[in-house]
Order: structure tokens, then sequence, then C-alpha cells
């Protein structure tokens, strides 16, 4: 890659890793924020849920009506108000001002990632997509191995409100580096919202957005209840569980870079057999949990395997689309990070499920369940890829021998 490719590659893991510093350190102040508004912790914990669902809802909607303006500018604009919606969060006195900052920042850190992706995509080598995309993903991994605790601990030593200017402060870094970045020639599409959501009325696109999320939500139905895990069923004492956070945190970006190798080498063909490998993994723990090292490792391996799919994802999203709808490009750029929240918010409420009516332990089998039918889903969409590939050739072959016989 030329030096300017790895500057803009960079500059695209800052602007990943602020977005996910911002929406991820809502977790670690959920106390502070609890206790300041004077609210119970269950409204306070509503902050992150309304983060999540204004981003599945929204991203994919204002992704396709931006998609029509220049990215640079866009881009620009939309860390603009991101850099705005932090400052709101940071000086808001009541729950409703606070509420309605993060409903507005979600929606605009969605669009961010699908813009993201499709400068990635559309100013990298061919063969480096797939390791790039990797990178821009790693920076919401960093986030929360490195943004969110010192996002945590500035809001526990100068208040939550502190933390959210250190995030202003962050936005304001990425829009400097963004103007000296981002490419100028990287023009928008333009086109109806009608005929961008025309990308869903094929079913492998449909089929497809639902692979990421049963994978990420077969981790989070664990990952949500890592802590008390931790504590009741491998009796890791309570001052060690926060540095097993960050040591599965570590794990997990070497799973985001090996996804950008995975999708390198055709990655669609194999994701199957890893969702599989995490089926394994989970159900592990059911058996390796007797133990302390043997649950830990456990763990390790569902930190390695969590991000193996997102790069093979990203890229399958946007070439189907160059293939059928290319104006809803921007638009299928956006459905991996919307996948991965939904698949998020599944896992939250299986999770919840199972804890509520079941042992702790039993989220590592019914974790595993869900990752199988993440592979089954990936093994179907192949298969129909696979024959409409073998379909497409053969028409070009009978229209060949045909023109031929002219």
């Amino acid at each position: 890659m030329t030096r300017q490719h790895k500057l803009l590659t960079f500059n695209l893991f800052l602007l990943t890793f602020v977005l996910g510093t911002s929406e991820f350190v809502m977790v670690g102040l959920l106390t502070e924020v609890a206790s300041d508004m004077k609210i119970a912790i269950s409204p306070a914990g509503s902050l992150v849920s309304a983060f999540a669902l204004s981003f599945a809802i929204g991203t994919p909607i204002f992704t396709a009506l931006f998609s029509r303006f220049s990215k640079y500018l866009l881009i620009l604009v939309l860390i603009g108000v991101f850099i705005v919606g932090n400052m709101i969060t940071a000086i808001s006195g009541s729950y409703a001002l606070l509420l309605a900052s993060r409903v507005v920042t979600a929606v605009v850190t969605g669009v961010l990632i699908a813009l993201a992706m499709a400068v990635a995509s559309e100013s990298m080598p061919l063969e480096k997509r797939g390791p790039v995309i990797s990178i821009i993903f790693t920076g919401f991994t960093v986030a929360s191995v490195l943004g969110v605790p010192l996002g945590t601990f500035i809001g526990q030593w100068g208040g939550w409100h502190m933390s959210y200017w250190f995030t202003t402060l962050l936005g304001i870094v990425s829009w400097i580096v963004s103007f000296a970045t981002i490419p100028r020639g990287l023009k928008g599409a333009r086109s109806s919202l009608k005929k961008q959501l025309r990308l869903f009325a094929y079913p492998r696109i449909v089929l497809a957005f639902f692979i990421p999320a049963l994978s990420i939500a077969a981790t989070y139905s664990v990952y949500t209840y890592l802590a008390p895990l931790l504590q009741d069923v491998l009796f890791v004492p309570a001052r060690y569980i926060s540095l097993v956070f960050v040591l599965y945190g570590i794990v997990s970006i070497f799973s985001t870079l090996l996804g950008g190798k995975l999708a390198a080498g055709g990655g669609m063909r194999k994701i199957r057999y890893i969702f599989l490998a995490q089926a394994v993994i989970l159900a592990s723990l059911y058996v390796s949990s007797g133990s302390l090292a043997g649950g830990l490792v456990s763990i390790s391996f569902m930190a390695l395997v969590v991000y193996l799919m997102n790069a093979t994802m990203q890229l399958y999203f946007m070439d189907w689309a160059d293939r059928h709808v290319p104006e809803a490009r921007d638009l299928a750029s956006s459905l991996t990070s919307v996948s991965v929240n939904v698949g998020i918010a599944m896992g939250s409420a299986l999770g919840g499920f199972v804890t509520t009516n079941m042992e702790l332990i039993d989220l590592s089998w019914s974790g595993g369940i869900v990752a199988v039918l993440a592979a089954v889903l990936a093994l179907i969409n192949y298969r129909l890829d696979r024959e409409a590939r073998s379909a497409s050739k053969e028409e070009n072959g009978l229209r060949g021998q045909y023109e031929g016989s002219l």
C-alpha cells in the first residue's frame, strides 16, 4: 500500500476507536449516571439499549438517505454532529436530554461506520480490502480494551460528564485527521430510498444478515453474563474480574485481525466451520468450568473466534450490492454493524431468559446451539450462491454457443 493508503487506514481505525469509546463507555458509568440523575440503575441501563436500538433502526435508513452526498463532506459533517452530540451528553442535566443526545449519537455512529467501510472498499487495492476492513473493525475492539477503561477511570475521577468531554476531544482529533486524509473524489450515488431498499428484496441478503447476528448472539448470551459466571461458577475473586475482561478484549483484537486474512482467502467458503468451532468452544465451557484454568481457556478461545466473520461478511454485502443493486452500496456497507448490534440485543435477551429459568452454566450450551444455527445459515447461503454462479456460467455458455452459431 502507498503512504496515503496507510494514513487513510490509520484514520479509519482511529474513527472507529473514537466511535466505539463513545458508545461503550456508558456501560462503565451506569452507577455514576444513575446516582447523579437520581434514577434507578434500570433506566440508566436503558441508555445502552436505546443506543443499540437507535443504531439498528436508524443506520440503514440514514445511510441510504445520505448516500447521494460526497463522502468527504458527509464524513466531516457527521463527525461534527458526533462532537456536538457528545458535548450535549457532557452537559446533560436531565435524563430526557441525555437520552436524546445518545439516540442522535447512535444514528450518526452507525452511518459513520458504514461510510468508513465504503471509503476503505473504494479506496484500497482489491487484495487489501479484507485486511484493511479488519483493521477498521479492530478500532472497536481496542476501544473496549483501552478507550472504555480510560473513559471509565476519567468518569470515576472527575464525574461521568468529564468522560464525554474526553470523547468530545477524541472526536475533534478524528475530525482533524479525517480532514487531512479522506479522499475528496468519492462521490455519492443519486438514488431514492425506495430503489436502495430493493437490496432487501433478495432473500439471500436477508438470510446473510442473520448470519453475523446469530454468531454474535451466541457469544453475547455468555459474554453479557460473564462477570457472574466468573464469580459464581469459576470462583474468580472480584478484584481480578476486570483483568479477565481486559485479557478477553486483547484476545478479541487478534480475532478481528485474523478475520481479515480469512476474508482475503475466500471466507464465505469457510465461515460455517468457524461457527461450528464457536459452538464447540461455547459448549466446552460447560465441562471446562470445573476448573479455573479450563474455564479461562474456553473463554479465551471464545474471544478468539468472536469476530472472525466480520470482514468476510462486510465484503460479501458490499460485493453483492455491486453486482445486483449498485446504488445501495453504502446501505450494504452498514449491514454488518447493524447485524452485530441486533445480535448483541438477541444474545443479551437469550442470556436473560436462561439465567432466569436455568443455571448460569447453561448459558454455554444454549449459546452453542445458536452458533450451530449460524453455521446452518452460512451453509445454506453458500450453497445458494454456488448454485447461482453455476446457473450464470451455464447461461453465459449457452449464450456464447448461440452467438457463435449465428
